[in-house]
């Protein structure tokens, strides 16, 4: 594989990371939303900065780093939580790798990209994971961060599915 590139998302890779969206959701059922119209599930708003990798010209995983809104259970649970330490808070989604290139460290490299814009922003990041997606979730754990609860994700026409959510570790202090 040519080496991979992880950089700031910008118009031109929509289709790309649109096509590579879909094949994960027929491989993994992931995400179990956005599908229909995977553009406009990966534009939002509420997003901060997204991130893509590439493999020479090629999207093969995506990332982004949003806003909270109404109904994000983890910056809710995290608010809440005796440790939350007032940072302000992003939420980490939109993860997905191209199938074809699992195993070689391109959703930790984009996870990382998210952290490390994150904290240079003062923000402290959380999410939420489908209890399904285990490799997702020992992904976060590898990368040190803690879970702070348990949500019901909500999609569709009423259809909802159990999810944990976690926060990001601190960022290290350079001096």
């Amino acid at each position: 594989m040519t080496a991979v590139t992880v950089r700031p998302r910008n118009e031109a890779d929509l289709p790309a990371a649109a096509e590579v969206l879909v094949r994960v959701h027929d491989e993994d059922g992931y995400p179990v939303e956005g599908v229909d119209d995977p553009r406009a599930w990966l534009v939002s708003d509420a997003l901060l900065i997204a991130f893509v990798a590439t493999s020479g010209t090629n999207v093969v995983g995506h990332v982004g780093v949003s806003r909270p809104g109404p109904g994000d259970d983890a910056a809710a649970l995290w608010a809440n939580h005796p440790e939350h330490d007032g940072n302000a808070v992003a939420v980490l989604g939109r993860l997905f790798v191209d199938p074809r290139t699992r195993g070689e460290q391109v959703g930790e490299r984009l996870v990382r990209a998210a952290m490390n814009h994150a904290g240079e922003h003062d923000l402290r990041l959380v999410l939420d994971v489908m209890t399904k997606d285990r490799a997702a979730i020992r992904l976060y754990e590898r990368l040190g961060w803690t879970r702070v609860g348990e949500a019901q994700h909500h999609f569709g026409a009423g259809e909802s599915i159990p999810a944990l959510c976690f926060v990001a570790p601190l960022p290290a202090v350079t001096t």
